[in-house]
């Protein structure tokens, strides 16, 4: 009995000392409640455990704006995933840090309400809903039956979502505005953070005002599973990329890359495998999806199984979380946005986008 207190007491001993540490760093990643950013949940959730390297950690926070204070202001926050227009604003404040990955492209939708729909008569196929005229003349026609401008509520003037839904407008010219006195545009843009947007589409309809938004998925999908909002048409329609187009992407501060390459190499690596995981439950009849969406709802419960299952369906195909390295393709796609954006006036100024991408995180784990 005392030989083996004597071999229990080494055990401990041993098992306690520095040799047997975790020696994992943290890796702590911000991010929002968007079908957007499920890779990195997944990840979190399927995967930490067997990271090496990295203690991956995530903190969703309700919108772009608080992420990226979150990210600019919090020694613990290495990584940040956040929209693409907002990432070029932080970089011309500041360069002390590098974009490393994509989590997903395409993903955003508008979403209209009844009164709106009155006009448009949205096909039940979601498949014939496009970026058409018919809702275009919708938005022009209450301003000029009744004098009333459409709100629209935007997650920030910095998404990817209101560049998108500027290159929408231009085609068909529709003025708006982003000044509520404003009397002479078609449309009114609200920054409404998107766990707010339902609700937004919904108290607009009690009031019996016309109202739409452009949000990520799935909260378009949650007005529309739900009965009081319809899709109208999603991004991958406006921003036509055969990959898909750009939106949000991942971005490391320098220190994190200097000091904890691996770990983050890591936790990207994951990410990427997550996105596979995520392609392929989508497509698969086992109950693969299920345990997907019992791990999105864990950190988002808002998330409503129906509006996840919409937002994913294989035949739709609106958001995806392929070919997530940087590469020539994926720059142009970012391009395309910022040139947008800075037309728009939502930018100030242009960026140097080699300066911002570090291709060494790549991963051939990610489809190309």
């Amino acid at each position: 009995m005392k030989k083996f207190t004597v071999c229990l007491t080494l055990f401990l001993l041993l098992c306690s000392s520095p040799l047997f540490a975790d020696k994992r760093v943290p890796v702590k990643a911000v991010g929002i409640p968007l079908a957007d950013h499920y890779a990195g949940i997944v990840a979190f959730e399927k995967y930490r455990s067997q990271m090496k390297f990295a203690d991956y950690q995530l903190l969703i926070l309700p919108g772009p704006h608080i992420v990226r204070a979150y990210f600019e202001s919090m020694p613990d926050a290495d990584m940040a995933f956040n929209v693409a227009p907002m990432i070029m604003d932080m970089f011309t404040q500041n360069q002390n840090f590098k974009w490393i990955s994509l989590i997903h492209r395409d993903g955003n939708a508008l979403a209209i309400n009844a009164l709106m729909n009155q006009k448009v008569h949205l096909s039940d196929d979601k498949l014939q809903r496009k970026p058409d005229a018919k809702v275009a003349r919708a938005f022009k026609a209450f301003k000029e039956e009744t004098g009333r401008q459409v709100h629209c509520a935007i997650p920030s003037k910095l998404a990817t979502h209101t560049t998108i839904l500027y290159k929408y407008f231009t085609e068909y010219n529709i003025s708006f505005s982003m000044d509520l006195p404003e009397t002479d545009k078609d449309v009114i843009l609200i920054d409404i953070r998107p766990p707010k947007a339902p609700a937004f589409l919904k108290g607009m309809s009690t009031r019996n005002k016309p109202a739409a938004f452009e949000q990520s998925l799935p909260w378009a999908e949650i007005t529309d599973t739900q009965g009081y909002g319809k899709v109208a048409w999603y991004s991958k329609d406006v921003m036509n990329h055969p990959n898909g187009h750009v939106e949000c992407i991942i971005i490391a501060k320098d220190k994190a890359i200097k000091e904890k390459r691996a770990a983050l190499k890591e936790v990207i690596y994951f990410i990427h495998k997550a996105g596979q995981d995520i392609e392929t439950a989508r497509k698969s009849d086992s109950n693969d999806m299920d345990k997907i969406i019992q791990m999105i709802q864990k950190h988002i419960p808002s998330h409503t199984r129906s509006a996840i299952l919409e937002s994913l369906r294989p035949d739709l195909n609106v958001i995806n979380y392929k070919n997530l390295n940087i590469n020539r393709e994926s720059k142009n796609s970012f391009k395309e946005i910022m040139d947008l954006a800075f037309k728009a006036g939502f930018i100030k100024q242009k960026i140097n986008i080699r300066k911002l991408a570090d291709e060494s995180f790549s991963t051939k784990v990610t489809v190309e």
